[in-house]
């Protein structure tokens, strides 16, 4: 899917409060951590997947980019 890139996949449930489905992060090894909330329905998971996957496509976790711009794109 993106080539050359390591991810991994945790399903957890999120704290209370969280009203996220998903969510991305860079680890210092330059792999990514996509956190899912078991919560969720799968298509849900499906939708919010494919959502954190764009971000890695487009380097989002590297450099300044402000996130309000990066999620309203």
């Amino acid at each position: 899917m993106i080539e050359g890139a390591d991810y991994f996949v945790r399903v957890v449930e999120f704290p209370r409060g969280v009203n996220r489905i998903g969510f991305v992060l860079l680890n210092p090894d330059g792999t990514y951590s996509v956190y899912l909330n078991a919560k969720a329905s799968s298509a849900q998971k499906k939708k919010a997947m494919r959502h954190e996957l764009r971000h890695m496509v487009n380097d989002d976790l590297y450099g300044e980019k402000d996130i309000h711009a990066i999620e309203n794109i």
